[in-house]
């Protein structure tokens, strides 16, 4: 049964994604080739594989895997995100995804379920991510891989003041993990063999935040000042620059596979 604090997060959640199931979807950052190509690359994946993609958004994860795997499973909290997603699907044409509008902790699936389990830019959203990696472990076939793919900070004092500008951007953001961290968590929940590798995703700092829904209108003015004052220091963590007229943010991400045993 859920406490009070998850059902209020769970509500923010919702509101939140609802209204960027479509920015979130159009933004290329999000469709980047490379990473992609990276993740099936370190989880070894192939046509024989099961996917479960956690916390999917609009399924975009989750229409490329389904060309490299047998089957892909995508499951969110968000009704819209999952309809964006179903529409993706049959603009692609694919028949060998389900989707599922359900929570995440637990996950509503069956142990050993799935030889490979994602989530993608997720986890900094997760009250527990931890127990949420435990589940994932869970559903996964023993030698599964499980992957994690999020932004990542590197120490937590800088966690501290990434957050407070996320949290201005993105109410529902809860916290960004730093390296060091997420790699102990991986261990502590069980998992072996674990590799990292990483990558950025880059948004110009204007369109990033057309796409954000603060609590309150003045924080967007909050946010540009503060990522404009961090140009050239990276104390927030966000890779703030200047590129011809406009300001960009270069987000460092991590992709971190490991295997069930």
């Amino acid at each position: 049964m859920k406490n009070k604090e998850q059902n209020s997060h769970d509500s923010l959640i919702i509101d939140q994604f609802t209204k960027q199931a479509v920015p979130f979807a159009n933004m290329l950052a999000h469709s980047n080739e490379e990473s992609t190509k990276l993740l099936i690359r370190m989880s070894q994946l192939s046509k024989s594989d099961t996917v479960l993609d956690v916390a999917c958004g609009p399924g975009l994860l989750a229409c490329v895997l389904a060309s490299y795997a047998q089957n892909v499973t995508g499951i969110d909290l968000v009704p819209a995100m999952i309809e964006k997603a179903q529409k993706t699907q049959q603009e692609k044409s694919l028949s060998n995804i389900d989707w599922k509008i359900g929570e995440i902790l637990p996950l509503p699936f069956v142990d050993s379920n799935f030889s490979v389990v994602v989530c993608r830019y997720a986890f900094h959203h997760f009250l527990k991510p931890e127990a949420v990696l435990k589940e994932m472990i869970r559903v996964a076939k023993p030698k599964g891989k499980v992957a994690v793919i999020d932004v990542f900070t590197s120490s937590a004092a800088q966690s501290d003041v990434y957050d407070k500008v996320e949290k201005l951007k993105d109410p529902s953001h809860v916290r960004t993990l730093p390296l060091a961290e997420l790699q102990a968590m991986a261990v502590r929940a069980g998992l072996i063999n674990s590799k990292v590798e990483f990558y950025r995703i880059e948004f110009g700092l204007e369109d990033n935040l057309k796409a954000s829904f603060p609590d309150k209108k003045s924080d967007i003015d909050k946010i540009r000042q503060a990522v404009i004052a961090d140009i050239g220091k990276d104390k927030i963590g966000m890779g703030a620059c200047r590129k011809w007229n406009d300001v960009y943010l270069s987000f460092p991400i991590v992709t971190m596979v490991g295997e069930k045993p």
